[in-house]
């Protein structure tokens, strides 16, 4: 099942039958190949609304958030911004500048654009450090951070010119497993209180309805949606929610549209 509906205010982002389509480099022993990544999707996406993807390796899951950052450009289709088009993107990788302190890797984008006043962009950094319960570590560099701290700081680099949307691509993938819950639960916190439009790519199911309002299921490559599948589970929500029937129930019916999208491929 796809999605498609009319861009209105309350629209953050809108796909219209976009397809992605490689063609890859001729090797010494062929000719190039063409790689379908994305086959007729379409979406729509409320404002303030978290959205999760998950899909099996290589399904296009992180080709479709490097179509709507602009990285790469979609083969066909139509994509719209209702409310705004500035975005913000966080990668599964901190990718920190080790010779910059936690405080200068926010200012990262200021030192380029200048969009803000000196001042402004401090106290935005004072501010988002705070909001990340990393005040005591603004002087400190990357290295002196654990992983989960890191991706903290990569996460606020990536808020702190209040993008309309925030992209997530496997955000927490590198993490271990009681570091990677704790970052759900900060993600979610900051959700809560800045509600903006997230897109969340992650290979863990249970994470995926543990933090959506909804998970959209796509097929094995050429990537295509299969489902979108609300998540009917009242809010604010903690690990605890994992442990309910609901919440069990809601992973089962994902689990078995996989199961059976990979064995159609």
């Amino acid at each position: 099942m796809t999605e498609t509906v009319g861009t209105t205010v309350d629209t953050a982002v809108e796909l219209r039958h976009v397809y992605k389509r490689y063609t890859t480099r001729r090797s010494k022993r062929g000719a190039a190949r063409v790689v379908d990544a994305l086959h007729d999707v379409s979406l729509s996406v409320a404002r303030g609304e978290f959205v999760s993807i998950v899909g099996p390796s290589g399904c296009g899951k992180s080709t479709l958030l490097k179509v709507l950052l602009g990285l790469t450009k979609r083969t066909a289709g139509e994509v719209d911004f209702g409310g705004g088009s500035r975005m913000g993107m966080v990668f599964q990788q901190p990718l920190l500048l080790p010779w910059r302190t936690v405080t200068k890797n926010l200012l990262i984008a200021q030192d380029i654009n200048h969009r803000l006043s000196d001042r402004e962009a401090r106290e935005r950094a004072e501010a988002m450090l705070s909001m990340l319960g990393l005040e005591e570590f603004a002087d400190r560099y990357p290295g002196e951070l654990s992983g989960g701290m890191q991706q903290r700081v990569g996460i606020g680099r990536a808020l702190m010119h209040d993008p309309e949307i925030l992209l997530m691509d496997e955000p927490f993938g590198a993490l271990d497993a009681m570091t990677r819950d704790q970052m759900g639960m900060d993600l979610l916190n900051i959700w809560e209180r800045d509600r903006k439009t997230v897109l969340f790519v992650t290979h863990s199911i249970p994470e995926s309805v543990l933090l959506s309002d909804r998970v959209v299921v796509m097929t094995p490559r050429p990537g295509r949606i299969a489902e979108v599948i609300d998540v009917d589970l009242p809010r604010p929500r903690g690990l605890e929610n994992i442990n309910t029937p609901e919440f069990g129930a809601i992973v089962r019916r994902i689990r078995v549209l996989l199961n059976s999208e990979n064995s159609a491929h």
